[in-house]
């Protein structure tokens, strides 16, 4: 198991049994493979809310705001006329580099994306944070379950988190929230 998916089930106890997801199916409709931190993410919590704040995308959500997939599809779209009128951010800038979203911020619009370049295996992949309603954008050179450990515990550098840490976590399961099974 990944370390820092370890250290997030001491701090946050997953409630849902462990479930596993057709990744090679999904993998496909991507057309990438995905990081295997993010995939022991999703099966030990499913998709869901970790401390009000950071929603996790599951691929297997029916909801399409918390779809993985779907939220794929929709970035793209959204990138793609954004940086008609706006400047890429920096990291960006290499032929074949792209953006994949794996998580979204509660009631901000904000992003947390992968940043995949070309020729770099998803384990490679860091972290980067788009405000959402604004220009700004955040590296991380940390893949995204320690990006999640460390603003779940406050040792995040992100400014963009200003009510993490709390002094007790939870993970509110898509389950628990939208009535679902799976």
């Amino acid at each position: 198991m990944h370390a820092a998916v370890a250290g997030l089930i001491e701090i946050v106890p997953p409630g849902s049994p462990r479930r596993t997801r057709d990744w090679n199916g999904v993998e496909r409709v991507l057309g990438t493979q995905l990081p295997e931190d993010y995939k022991e993410l999703v099966e030990v919590y499913g998709g869901g809310v970790f401390d009000k704040t950071v929603w996790l995308f599951d691929p297997h959500c029916p909801d399409e705001d918390y779809n993985l997939v779907a939220q794929s599809a929709e970035r793209e779209e959204v990138l793609a006329r954004l940086w008609q009128s706006e400047p890429k951010p920096a990291e960006l800038d290499g032929p074949g580099t792209r953006v994949l979203p794996w998580a979204s911020i509660e009631d901000s619009g904000a992003m947390l994306y992968w940043l995949a370049g070309p020729g770099q295996s998803p384990n490679e992949w860091t972290v980067l944070f788009n405000e959402g309603r604004g220009p700004e954008w955040e590296h991380h050179a940390t893949q995204c379950a320690s990006f999640l450990l460390a603003v779940l515990t406050g040792e995040s550098e992100s400014s963009y988190f200003p009510d993490l840490p709390t002094d007790t976590h939870q993970f509110d399961s898509n389950d628990e929230i939208l009535g679902e099974k799976g």
